[in-house]
């Protein structure tokens, strides 16, 4: 009977190392991945959509996109950031490079319901993506600059960008959170303490 105390003593610790050195490992390939960028551009600072993003990104939140006829929503925003994004903001009230920014843009469908008038997704039209650079790491590459990269990708290609130019097509709707390294931060819960 003692041996067999003695090895299940001995089994659960084993099984708390293990998971101690697994958690740390997954902490430091999070660490790692924003550093990175996550391997979401290649040397020539083309990007693509990460596969796999919904589930090792962090949600950091959403925007309504209001219709032009005033009823419900006609786009529906998702943004999810890269691991360790959102506390490496929340200790230095920005992004470290290699942080990856992903925002679904999806098609609403928006009907009456017992709590009123409700959009929800529907379609996603696209990603569009974004990669901190303060480096400025590929500067013959037009869709670098301004400390990012950028890219916006149809929903049927996650790995071809239809931007040419970012400061064409990107930086415009950017402009007015331009001092907070043009990222919306107001509008992400999980940036604020």
């Amino acid at each position: 009977m003692k041996i067999l105390q003695i090895a299940c003593v001995a089994f659960v610790v084993i099984l708390v190392g293990a998971s101690a050195v697994r958690q740390s490992q997954f902490r430091a390939r999070a660490a790692d991945a924003a550093s990175t960028g996550a391997g979401v551009a290649d040397r020539q600072g083309h990007l693509h959509v990460p596969a796999d993003y919904r589930t090792t990104y962090q949600f950091l939140g959403s925007w309504a996109i209001a219709a032009d006829d005033g009823r419900g929503s006609k786009e529906l925003h998702v943004v999810y950031a890269s691991p360790g994004a959102i506390d490496a903001y929340r200790k230095g009230k920005h992004f470290p490079d290699g942080t990856v920014l992903i925002k679904e843009v999806f098609k609403t469908e928006t009907a009456e319901m017992t709590t009123g008038t409700v959009s929800r997704a529907n379609a996603l039209k696209g990603w569009f993506v974004m990669v901190r650079d303060a480096a400025n790491s590929h500067p013959e590459n037009a869709l670098w600059g301004d400390g990012w990269g950028w890219s916006w990708f149809d929903a049927g290609d996650p790995l071809r960008t239809t931007t040419s130019n970012y400061k064409a097509q990107c930086q415009a709707c950017h402009v007015p959170a331009q001092a907070s390294d043009w990222v919306y931060v107001d509008g992400y819960p999980p940036l604020q303490h």
